[in-house]
């Protein structure tokens, strides 16, 4: 956790805004005393339809080769 007084916050704030959003967590102290604490915003996920899912799935063709081969195929691919 990082530790920034008042004046470099009102300075640097879109800075510590980055630096939060990335996971980090600000003090914020006026006269060396804590009076803020910044910290990311939780996101509620969204629930998934599984019965949409399930129809979207259910639409898509099946595959040729399995997952396995087609990763090393794209890997391969890229090597040379």
């Amino acid at each position: 956790m990082d530790t920034v007084n008042l004046a470099d916050a009102k300075a640097h704030l879109s800075e510590l805004v980055d630096r939060v959003e990335a996971g980090a967590s600000i003090d914020i102290t006026r006269r060396g005393k804590p009076v803020a604490h910044l910290t990311a915003v939780t996101k509620p996920r969204k629930p998934v339809d599984a019965g949409m899912l399930r129809s979207l799935t259910a639409t898509m063709p099946p595959q040729a080769q399995d997952a396995g081969d087609l990763v090393r195929s794209m890997r391969d691919g890229d090597r040379y």
